[in-house]
């Protein structure tokens, strides 16, 4: 129904690179707010914050993916090292400038592509692995930033989470 508006980024290039990750198999779980977005709660956002498995495979999968939607050179330049190092994050801008891509193998010791709770949701016939709304309420409550604490509570009572608290 209102698939229009499931995120505040651009929603086609958004598709085709989610069309690109299943074509290449890369595994993957999308947290932050655009998997928010697949649970019913959309909030701005420019970025796309997503786990994936900590392998070379995987991250030579990233890169193919990625390279199938956008024509530039500088995703050679997500390294394998670095996903797998000691700070496992990389941000991907990609050319068009619209969004851009925080690509995690870890936040610290509290989740991980291995632990953070994800089921697979389809739009437009495309096959998304998606944190689930209580692994999306467990990343973001106990955060620092203000944002993180509003999806915090708009989860909380959109899904009926943390009651026991």
């Amino acid at each position: 129904a209102g698939c229009d508006r499931l995120w505040n980024v651009d929603r086609d290039e958004l598709l085709r690179v989610l069309r690109a990750f299943e074509g290449v198999g890369l595994e993957y779980v999308l947290i932050g707010a655009t998997a928010m977005g697949f649970h019913g709660l959309v909030r701005a956002t420019e970025d796309v914050d997503l786990f994936v498995r900590a392998t070379p495979d995987n991250v030579e999968r990233l890169r193919a993916a990625l390279g199938a939607v956008y024509d530039d050179p500088h995703i050679q330049d997500i390294r394998t090292e670095d996903l797998l190092g000691e700070y496992p994050s990389v941000r991907y801008y990609p050319p068009t400038g619209d969004l851009y891509f925080d690509v995690l193998t870890r936040l610290g010791e509290a989740a991980s592509f291995d632990t953070v709770a994800a089921e697979t949701m389809e739009i437009e016939g495309i096959h998304v692995r998606v944190a689930t709304p209580a692994a999306l309420y467990d990343l973001k409550r106990g955060t620092v930033r203000a944002i993180d604490r509003q999806d915090a509570a708009a989860l909380r009572e959109r899904f009926n989470l943390g009651q026991e608290e």
